[in-house]
């Protein structure tokens, strides 16, 4: 059996500081990253995402970054299938693959190598699904989640309805929760040799930098991007579109909102955002929290990240 090979994830609530630290370390330890978020992979969604730019990289390899269209689907699945596949050209190059971003799932998927068990598509109850959120809302379909599987109604996002139809089509055509399988998966061993990393920082510092973040992303453009995707034909109705700051602002340019009214609803969601990710982060296991209340700068974080992988480079 040949040795578990190295893996390093940083992860943390949006706007923690993760980019910035992730940059240092890979230069430290010949490491490349690859972006464990769900939004930073589509083209053209930039200033809403907090993508890191090309000056900011420092030339350190960047994977899962502008490879997707935002018309495409993309989720935890394809996810894996990408990620396992860049780790692999990553290894071959003699590099360490660092996953860096906030979407927890998509951690676990790798880390864990999860098994999703592969249900067809059940066209007929698809459409009726959908045609059912369409009349009812999407809180409603949601509500049927919950109805026969709170606990992923609880890592759900009502407005991920793609996620949301999964996960009742897994129910309907196994009788079972898909929640219990994940569980499931999550129990195994990890075949990696790794250290998975949570930067985190005072609630109030974070939502603070949060609400400045959502400030900086208007003057930036981000009416101007999404007015911009608008024109490039992508509808609203897209998983894509229904990223944090897009959503909201597609709804001012509807005239359904006052410009004040969807940044505050921004900033909002994504400080409930922020939130739901440490509830998740504070679940998983064989984490190593970094405070920034306790350690400070990112010097000394980075010292501590240093000393904890010293093992697994070896």
């Amino acid at each position: 059996m040949s040795e578990p090979k190295p893996l390093i994830i940083l992860t943390g609530p949006t706007a923690v500081g993760k980019t910035k630290l992730s940059i240092e370390l890979a230069k430290k330890i010949n490491g490349s990253i690859i972006s464990a978020d769900s939004m930073q992979v589509y083209r053209y969604m930039n200033i809403g995402t907090a993508k890191i730019t090309k000056k900011q990289m420092q030339n350190v390899p960047h994977y899962l970054i502008d490879e997707f269209d935002p018309k495409d689907e993309f989720h935890v699945v394809r996810f894996q299938e990408y990620a396992k596949r860049y780790m692999d050209e990553i290894y071959s190059k003699g590099s360490i693959p660092i996953l860096v971003g906030g979407t927890g799932f998509y951690i676990q998927a790798v880390l864990y190598d999860i098994d999703f068990t592969k249900v067809e598509a059940q066209e007929d109850y698809r459409k009726e699904l959908l045609a059912f959120a369409k009349e009812h809302g999407e809180p409603a379909l949601h509500e049927k989640l919950r109805k026969i599987d709170p606990i992923s109604a609880q890592s759900i996002h009502p407005n991920n309805v793609k996620r949301v139809i999964r996960a009742l089509e897994y129910y309907s055509q196994t009788g079972n929760p898909i929640s219990k399988h994940n569980e499931v998966e999550r129990q195994k061993a990890s075949p990696y040799r790794f250290a998975y990393f949570v930067l985190t920082d005072d609630r109030k510092i974070l939502y603070d930098r949060i609400n400045q973040r959502v400030d900086q992303m208007i003057i930036d453009g981000l009416i101007e991007e999404v007015i911009h995707l608008k024109e490039l034909g992508y509808e609203r109705s897209l998983v894509s579109m229904q990223g944090l700051g897009y959503k909201e602002i597609y709804s001012y340019l509807e005239g359904e909102c006052s410009l004040e009214e969807a940044i505050e609803q921004i900033k909002c969601s994504t400080r409930h955002f922020a939130k739901r990710q440490l509830t998740w982060f504070k679940r998983e296991k064989d984490v190593i929290w970094l405070d920034r209340t306790k350690l400070g700068e990112d010097s000394i974080i980075l010292e501590q990240m240093l000393r904890n992988i010293k093992n697994i480079l070896k």
